[in-house]
């Protein structure tokens, strides 16, 4: 067992075979449905039944953040264990769920059951690149790092880190109120296909005019990222498993092996951004060895 344990959130949207493979410990976030029902995201894995519900709904289904004491319920057997914590999750201009984490670890520290050896990060990122940071950090767990230097290494890989995503429609980051940068757009009398990345908040990158286009676009960004020497890469969805099977299908021709991520981005997310998602990105893949 790794001295430094690697705990994140349901927004990384990790398969369940990296997660059980690292050891990784998940604090998920909620869904909550029409203010009198709120569920865990990993509760939801009908996830065809969890859309048509979204594309119905009148008013769209809000989500929450983990709460303080969700966190110290996973934190404090960790800490008993003697073992460090790095805590990696979904960028706070997104969610507030970094701020409870770290109130937890304040918490546990004024307890005195070691809330201060754990370091938090918030990932300015989501999905994707939340996971491929996770499994940086996992590495360096493995390898047999300390938490100063896994903290280093996980903030080294944010800056060489880029992933990009495309949505059919703005309309669910309007509804949802996170659209960020990208509110320029609404209004505009093209119907257009936005792509977005996320730097702390949703940032526009440009829109294309047809869904063919998107594709081809987000394909190019992926040899972007192998030009680059970044060939650790990730592919996710939202309900759009074909399209995502060829995305995965046209990089592996470009990277010359298999993602390092590829699943499918579950109801906290997808709640902001409506189905169709596409994304993709990378880092090099020295930060995983």
């Amino acid at each position: 067992m790794a001295d430094v344990a690697v705990v994140t959130d349901s927004t990384a949207y990790l398969p369940d075979e990296l997660i059980e493979r690292h050891g990784i410990k998940v604090v998920p976030l909620y869904i909550v449905f029409g203010g009198d029902r709120t569920v865990h995201e990993t509760d939801i894995t009908d996830y065809p039944a969890f859309f048509d519900e979204l594309r119905a709904a009148e008013t769209l289904p809000t989500t929450s953040q983990p709460s303080v004491g969700d966190f110290i319920e996973v934190y404090e057997p960790l800490l008993a264990d003697g073992r460090d914590v790095m805590s990696l999750h979904i960028s706070g201009g997104l969610s507030g769920t970094p701020e409870a984490a770290r109130q937890a670890a304040e918490a546990l520290e004024r307890d005195g059951k070691g809330g201060e050896r754990i370091r938090g990060f918030d990932s300015a990122t989501a999905a994707g690149g939340l996971g491929l940071l996770c499994l940086v950090a996992a590495a360096g767990a493995e390898a047999g790092a300390d938490l100063d230097a896994i903290d280093a290494r996980v903030r080294e890989a944010r800056g060489e880190l880029k992933m990009w995503f495309a949505v059919d429609t703005l309309e669910f980051l309007k509804r949802g109120g996170r659209i960020g940068a990208a509110s320029a757009w609404i209004g505009s009398t093209l119907k257009v296909k936005p792509i977005l990345t996320v730097e702390g908040e949703m940032t526009p990158v440009e829109r294309v005019r047809t869904s063919a286009r998107m594709f081809e676009r987000l394909v190019d960004y992926a040899r972007q990222r192998h030009d680059s020497g970044a060939d650790a890469w990730a592919v996710q969805h939202i309900n759009a498993a074909d399209q995502c099977s060829r995305l995965e299908e046209r990089c592996r021709e470009i990277f010359g092996r298999p993602p390092v991520i590829a699943s499918e981005i579950g109801p906290v997310l997808s709640a902001h951004t409506g189905p169709g998602l596409l994304g993709v990105g990378g880092l090099p893949e020295r930060f995983l060895r």
